[in-house]
């Protein structure tokens, strides 16, 4: 697919239409007893990969749909407008394969990717721990060479869809004298022995995915597993971000999309003063702001996959770093004012569960705070901006 810089191609809106409806009528339906039983939703899974939706992003080479950066920023965006937990799917489908994608041998690719793409197996991405989160590179878990083959140990924290995924992207040190350059990446099985997982993190948000530490007690995998180089890991890691925080926009976009969406509808039917809520001036300049607030992150962060899409057909972008920054940063910031309007317009209604903007505030929290907080993304921008 070619597509200009910043408007999506006819094939990018028939795309939209085509998860909109899957959306609507298999995801919506099911998001709110998913956040209660905080149940990871099979059958949503099922649907997205009915669909060839669960990660659209794999090559055709690997049997994937081939889908390019903006086709996988409209998807996520799609199902994050029905359910955010559902949008992990996708979402950290790609960020667990992209370290494949951009560094691995032809070798791991081929043993690894289409299984992803058949929706046979799901992806995870382990790189935070206990005491590394916004400083990753401060990471303790060790991967030691034995033969030909790598003893893993250590925890990860915080790993979206841990025990649901079958693979693991994980980074490990291989040589601890060299700090961040002796950091390496590997595939890790949920299979292999050693391999467990924490009880499940009780969280704010995004309930319907399961978030855990990932335990690697022991764990011996062929040296054949690493990805890329030794001590190439905490570079392809940081490479990784500056595609997928572009995902996490899309995700902040939907959840977005979804109050707003809703709120509209609830304020032209509900009366006050004897007439619609919608009549009153205040109300509609909330409105107009969120709506605007939504569109110049949208802009933005459909400008960051277009770049993100060059990258990774070879064509370095200087930009991407700042640009994939900005718009995780701007869209996660606009979806958190954008539900708290909504649940402020519906009132004493939308501080219940009875009605779906409570839970998009909840989940619209962690946009800002996963992949990089916004601290870090002012930050990572800052440098760009002072290189």
């Amino acid at each position: 697919m070619s597509f200009p810089l910043y408007a999506p191609a006819e094939e990018h809106d028939m795309l939209r239409e085509t998860v909109r409806a899957l959306a609507d009528e298999k995801i919506a339906p099911r998001a709110a007893e998913a956040d209660e039983a905080e149940e990871f939703p099979w059958d949503v899974y099922k649907a997205l990969v009915a669909s060839d939706l669960h990660a659209i992003h794999v090559p055709e080479a690997y049997g994937g749909a081939g889908g390019d950066a903006l086709a996988a920023v409209i998807v996520i965006e799609e199902v994050a407008r029905a359910c955010a937990s559902s949008s992990l799917i996708p979402a950290v489908n790609k960020l667990g394969t992209v370290p494949i994608m951009l560094s691995a041998s032809e070798e791991l690719k081929q043993q690894y990717l289409p299984a992803v793409a058949r929706g046979d197996a799901m992806f995870s991405y382990a790189l935070s721990e206990p005491e590394a989160g916004s400083d990753a590179a401060a990471m303790k878990t060790r991967a030691v060479l034995d033969g030909d083959h790598y003893v893993l140990n250590g925890t990860k924290m915080w790993i979206t869809n841990a025990g649901v995924s079958e693979y693991y992207t994980v980074m490990a040190v291989t040589d601890p004298s060299a700090g961040a350059r002796g950091i390496s990446a590997f595939v890790v099985e949920k299979s292999d022995e050693g391999v467990s997982f924490g009880p499940k993190e009780r969280k704010l948000g995004i309930k319907a995915s399961p978030t855990r530490q990932v335990i690697l007690e022991d764990v011996r995998i062929p040296e054949s597993r690493m990805i890329g180089a030794p001590g190439t890991g905490f570079k392809t890691a940081l490479a990784t971000l500056d595609h997928t925080r572009v995902t996490i926009a899309a995700q902040a976009l939907g959840i977005a999309q979804g109050a707003l969406d809703y709120a509209v509808g609830y304020v032209k039917e509900r009366k006050q003063f004897g007439k619609a809520v919608a009549d009153f001036q205040g109300v509609q300049f909330m409105l107009a702001d969120m709506a605007m607030k939504l569109e110049a992150a949208r802009q933005l962060t459909y400008h960051a996959a277009a770049k993100s899409e060059r990258a990774m057909k070879g064509e370095p972008q200087k930009d991407l770093t700042f640009l994939s920054s900005a718009a995780k940063c701007a869209a996660s910031d606009a979806a958190m004012e954008i539900t708290v309007d909504a649940v402020q317009m519906l009132g004493g209604y939308g501080y219940t569960k009875d009605f779906p903007v409570e839970r998009m505030m909840r989940d619209a929290k962690i946009t800002q705070i996963y992949e990089g907080t916004n601290q870090i993304q002012r930050m990572v921008m800052a440098r760009q901006l002072l290189k």
